[in-house]
């Protein structure tokens, strides 16, 4: 197409495709001769599968079916692939074509083709099922219609975006959330004078061996010790005095 960067673009052979046709404008023109004024007809054309495929075409001849053969003729020629999502575009943008702009926005399911003359055609056939659109400036169907064909253009795809930006499709679509880098296990620490705290040691039983007292290991072995086989010998009570001097006289 005349007048569009057509470098980044998908072009599709119409070759196996089951291509509609949509005639958008048909236009009377006049050529003032000697004779007199010889009339003729231009035709602009919308050609594509209704399923991501779509081109327009412009043509002109003395008789209406002979333009508009020309217009579906010179629209083949000009197949482009729709990059979608869903049934919707990738992303917002505005195509631009002399003084005509075109706002394309993407919407959710259910929405339909907001859009009127050579656009909806276009977006329709196209594929494009849930779109908002908006023209801004002139009127004239073949800007208008230029216009939107230089938003499909420049679209770009989920893939590319993900490519230069180094995300996958699901992160760089909204689907998937980028994985948190999780924290690394510190490893012991180091007390006072450097000793380290082993990673098994629980505070309580640090705390439990802190309170136990300094004679810890004479207790141990004391308790260790087995028993003596010879039992202590039995002591004597002591007995008064005067408890003794008095059974003497009763007997």
């Amino acid at each position: 197409m005349k007048g569009m960067d057509m470098t980044n673009v998908e072009t599709v052979s119409p070759r196996g495709l089951d291509l509609q046709e949509r005639v958008i404008e048909i236009n009377r023109v006049a050529k003032v001769v000697k004779g007199g004024r010889r009339f003729s007809f231009t035709a602009l054309v919308a050609v594509g599968d209704e399923e991501g495929v779509v081109g327009i075409g412009y043509g002109k001849a003395r008789e209406v079916p002979l333009a508009i053969q020309k217009a579906v003729e010179n629209a083949r020629k000009s197949l482009i692939r729709v990059p979608k999502y869903g049934q919707t575009l990738t992303h917002k943008i505005i195509g631009r074509y002399g003084a005509g702009h075109v706002v394309l926005s993407t919407d959710s399911p259910g929405t339909g083709v907001i859009a009127g003359g050579g656009v909806r055609a276009v977006l329709e056939l196209g594929g494009v099922r849930d779109v908002l659109t908006k023209s801004i400036g002139t009127q004239n169907p073949i800007n208008l219609v230029k216009a939107t064909m230089d938003g499909l253009v420049r679209l770009r795809r989920p893939e590319e975006v993900a490519e230069l930006r180094g995300l996958t499709v699901a992160q760089v679509l909204g689907v998937e959330k980028p994985q948190a880098v999780e924290p690394q296990a510190a490893g012991p620490v180091a007390g006072e004078g450097g000793s380290e705290t082993p990673l098994g040691s629980s505070p309580d039983a640090q705390e439990v061996e802190a309170a136990e007292p300094e004679g810890r290991g004479t207790d141990a072995a004391s308790v260790s010790d087995p028993p003596s086989p010879t039992p202590p010998a039995a002591e004597t009570p002591e007995v008064p005095a005067e408890e003794t001097k008095a059974e003497g006289e009763g007997s």
